[in-house]
């Protein structure tokens, strides 16, 4: 039940802000009308039961040198929710030396291409089958200023919920691997996209490139696993990437942090640099 309550969550959403005016067009008379948008908006906030598997091993979606932002390796939930299956979800940035770029109050901000991450091949972390494939929404600019940073956090967050699963996605691969769970790609480059729904992947092949789609700041990849192929009624489960060669001396100032007593233990942490061969 409380999986099918989560997938229709943008439904209820939608249903919230209809019955603001609905109330008010229909005459629904007090305290009905304070019901008839609580309801749905409790059902905005019922999630998938969580996942009690151990943490699967699989390879890195990436290869070079990365840093690890939003991860399960600092909290759980790795993102501050549990919706769309990202409870031990994680952010990938290139590991970058340039610390200096001010941050601006307004103005436009960067434009996708001139990240250097930007078209990163994207590759499975473990054979599967292709259920779900988009390419078409375009890469838009960086959430570079405090202003477009404050419009990401409302409305626009707001209308990508609104969306759903895909408007905060953005282009994006979901893939059902054999042992039964499924694992998404997510932020990806208009039309990078190389495999369709139905193909069967090998892990390692690449799938995209990196963009800056969705409900993204700026060019990264996200990547999770999940034991549902909707996002919105799976709950997610936690990784292992034997592959990803760390030193715990290596951190990213700009993202370092220490980690919390839910965190995910050894998986690398906010600001941890890695490497894939």
């Amino acid at each position: 039940m409380r999986r099918a309550i989560a997938r229709a969550q943008t439904w209820w959403l939608w249903l919230f802000i209809l019955a603001i005016p609905g109330s008010v067009v229909l005459g629904v008379p007090f305290p009905f009308d304070i019901a008839l948008m609580a309801v749905p908006l409790l059902l905005c906030f019922v999630r998938p039961p969580s996942s009690a598997l151990a943490p699967v091993e699989l390879s890195p979606p990436v290869k070079g040198r990365w840093v690890v932002l939003n991860s399960p390796g600092s909290s759980v939930p790795s993102h501050g929710t549990r919706a769309h299956g990202q409870a031990f979800a994680v952010d990938l940035l290139p590991r970058s030396l340039d610390t200096s770029t001010p941050l601006r109050w307004f103005g436009r901000g960067r434009t996708p291409e001139s990240y250097p991450c930007f078209g990163a091949p994207v590759l499975a972390m473990a054979s599967g089958t292709v259920i779900r494939a988009h390419s078409t929404r375009r890469d838009h600019r960086a959430r570079s200023t405090v202003s477009s940073i404050l419009w990401m956090m409302t409305a626009e967050g707001l209308l990508r919920e609104l969306m759903g699963t895909s408007g905060m996605l953005g282009n994006h691969v979901i893939l059902r691997h054999d042992n039964g769970l499924f694992s998404a790609y997510a932020h990806l480059r208009k039309g990078s996209t190389t495999v369709g729904v139905g193909a069967h992947v090998a892990a390692g092949q690449q799938m995209g490139e990196l963009g800056n789609t969705g409900n993204s700041s700026e060019p990264h990849l996200h990547v999770q696993l999940m034991d549902r192929p909707h996002p919105s009624a799976a709950a997610g489960v936690p990784m292992h990437w034997p592959r990803a060669i760390t030193d715990p001396s290596d951190r990213d100032p700009r993202w370092k942090s220490e980690p919390k007593p839910t965190a995910q233990q050894g998986f690398p942490a906010n600001g941890q640099v890695f490497d894939v061969a």
